[in-house]
Protein backbone atom coordinates (compact mmCIF):
# COMPACT_ATOMS: atom_id res chain seq x y z
CA UNK A 1 0.00 0.00 0.00
CA UNK A 2 3.25 2.50 0.74
CA UNK A 3 4.02 2.14 -3.38
CA UNK A 4 0.64 3.33 -3.85
CA UNK A 5 0.96 6.17 -2.03
CA UNK A 6 4.33 6.95 -3.07
CA UNK A 7 2.70 7.20 -6.67
CA UNK A 8 0.10 9.41 -5.73
CA UNK A 9 2.55 11.79 -3.90
CA UNK A 10 4.91 11.92 -7.16
CA UNK A 11 1.99 12.20 -9.04
CA UNK A 12 0.18 14.84 -7.18
CA UNK A 13 3.29 17.15 -7.24
CA UNK A 14 3.45 16.63 -10.74
CA UNK A 15 -0.15 18.09 -10.77
CA UNK A 16 0.97 20.92 -8.58
CA UNK A 17 3.91 21.64 -10.68
CA UNK A 18 1.41 21.38 -14.60
CA UNK A 19 -0.77 23.14 -12.68
CA UNK A 20 1.86 26.54 -12.43
CA UNK A 21 3.07 25.89 -15.89
CA UNK A 22 -0.89 25.94 -17.31
CA UNK A 23 -0.84 29.13 -14.99
CA UNK A 24 2.15 30.95 -16.34
CA UNK A 25 1.11 30.09 -20.33
CA UNK A 26 -1.71 31.63 -19.79
CA UNK A 27 -0.51 34.52 -18.28
CA UNK A 28 2.02 34.51 -21.34
CA UNK A 29 -1.00 34.63 -23.50
CA UNK A 30 -3.00 37.30 -21.99
CA UNK A 31 -0.10 39.35 -22.18
CA UNK A 32 0.67 38.53 -25.12
CA UNK A 33 0.25 42.47 -26.80
CA UNK A 34 1.52 43.98 -23.24
CA UNK A 35 4.07 46.64 -24.66
CA UNK A 36 4.49 48.39 -21.66
CA UNK A 37 4.27 46.41 -18.00
CA UNK A 38 5.16 47.48 -14.92
CA UNK A 39 9.07 47.30 -15.33
CA UNK A 40 8.42 49.73 -18.31
CA UNK A 41 9.68 47.39 -21.01
CA UNK A 42 7.49 44.96 -23.40
CA UNK A 43 6.37 41.97 -21.25
CA UNK A 44 8.79 39.44 -21.51
CA UNK A 45 7.50 35.83 -21.69
CA UNK A 46 7.68 33.16 -18.19
CA UNK A 47 9.11 30.07 -18.36
CA UNK A 48 9.80 27.33 -16.03
CA UNK A 49 11.65 24.84 -15.34
CA UNK A 50 10.97 21.44 -13.79
CA UNK A 51 13.16 19.59 -11.24
CA UNK A 52 13.03 16.03 -9.84
CA UNK A 53 13.19 15.72 -6.19
CA UNK A 54 14.27 12.71 -4.17
CA UNK A 55 13.19 12.40 -0.60
CA UNK A 56 16.16 10.46 1.42
CA UNK A 57 14.06 11.04 4.71
CA UNK A 58 11.56 8.67 3.00
CA UNK A 59 11.88 5.02 3.76
CA UNK A 60 10.73 4.27 0.84
CA UNK A 61 12.80 7.16 -1.34
CA UNK A 62 9.90 9.29 -1.79
CA UNK A 63 9.97 11.60 -5.26
CA UNK A 64 8.47 14.04 -6.88
CA UNK A 65 8.86 17.21 -9.06
CA UNK A 66 8.81 20.50 -7.45
CA UNK A 67 9.52 24.17 -10.29
CA UNK A 68 13.18 24.68 -9.64
CA UNK A 69 12.72 28.26 -11.54
CA UNK A 70 10.45 30.32 -12.98
CA UNK A 71 12.15 32.98 -15.24
CA UNK A 72 11.91 35.58 -18.27
CA UNK A 73 12.73 34.56 -21.52
CA UNK A 74 15.32 36.80 -22.48
CA UNK A 75 14.63 36.76 -26.26
CA UNK A 76 14.02 40.01 -27.73
CA UNK A 77 10.52 40.87 -28.67
CA UNK A 78 9.93 41.57 -32.40
CA UNK A 79 9.72 45.57 -33.04
CA UNK A 80 7.29 46.87 -35.28
CA UNK A 81 6.74 50.27 -37.08
CA UNK A 82 3.51 52.16 -35.93
CA UNK A 83 4.40 55.79 -35.00
CA UNK A 84 0.89 56.12 -33.72
CA UNK A 85 1.26 53.89 -30.84
CA UNK A 86 1.32 55.23 -27.37
CA UNK A 87 4.75 53.19 -26.76
CA UNK A 88 6.16 53.97 -29.81
CA UNK A 89 9.60 55.13 -29.96
CA UNK A 90 11.40 58.75 -31.51
CA UNK A 91 11.76 56.51 -34.74
CA UNK A 92 7.92 55.09 -34.65
CA UNK A 93 8.92 51.25 -33.55
CA UNK A 94 6.94 49.55 -30.92
CA UNK A 95 9.11 47.02 -29.26
CA UNK A 96 6.51 44.06 -28.78
CA UNK A 97 6.50 40.99 -26.12
CA UNK A 98 8.44 38.09 -27.13
CA UNK A 99 5.36 35.74 -26.69
CA UNK A 100 4.35 33.61 -29.64
CA UNK A 101 0.43 32.61 -29.01
CA UNK A 102 0.98 29.56 -31.63
CA UNK A 103 4.09 27.95 -29.56
CA UNK A 104 2.03 29.00 -26.04
CA UNK A 105 -1.06 26.89 -27.30
CA UNK A 106 1.76 24.09 -28.23
CA UNK A 107 2.99 24.45 -24.48
CA UNK A 108 -0.49 24.54 -23.33
CA UNK A 109 -1.46 20.89 -25.25
CA UNK A 110 1.83 19.36 -24.04
CA UNK A 111 1.29 20.48 -20.03
CA UNK A 112 -2.83 19.92 -20.09
CA UNK A 113 -1.78 16.08 -21.70
CA UNK A 114 0.75 15.48 -18.60
CA UNK A 115 -2.07 16.95 -16.07
CA UNK A 116 -4.25 14.35 -17.65
CA UNK A 117 -1.94 11.76 -17.78
CA UNK A 118 -0.91 12.46 -13.78
CA UNK A 119 -4.44 12.69 -13.07
CA UNK A 120 -4.99 8.95 -14.68
CA UNK A 121 -2.50 7.74 -12.20
CA UNK A 122 -4.14 9.12 -8.98
CA UNK A 123 -7.52 7.79 -10.10
CA UNK A 124 -5.67 4.13 -10.89
CA UNK A 125 -4.09 4.15 -7.87
CA UNK A 126 -6.95 4.82 -6.11
CA UNK A 127 -9.02 1.86 -8.11
CA UNK A 128 -6.44 -0.17 -7.14
CA UNK A 129 -6.39 0.52 -3.31
CA UNK A 130 -10.45 0.09 -3.65
CA UNK A 131 -9.88 -3.43 -5.34
CA UNK A 132 -7.45 -4.72 -2.76
CA UNK A 133 -9.65 -3.33 -0.03
CA UNK A 134 -12.36 -5.38 -1.05
CA UNK A 135 -10.25 -8.44 -1.49
CA UNK A 136 -10.25 -8.73 2.70
CA UNK A 137 -14.27 -8.89 2.27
Amino acid sequence: MMNILSAVNVSASALDAEKLRLDLIAQNIANAQTTKDIKGGAYQRQVTSFEAVLDAASPHGGRGVKISHIKADPTPGPSIHNPQHPHADAQGNVRMPNVDVSHEMVDMIVATRAYEANLAVVRNARQIAANALSLGR
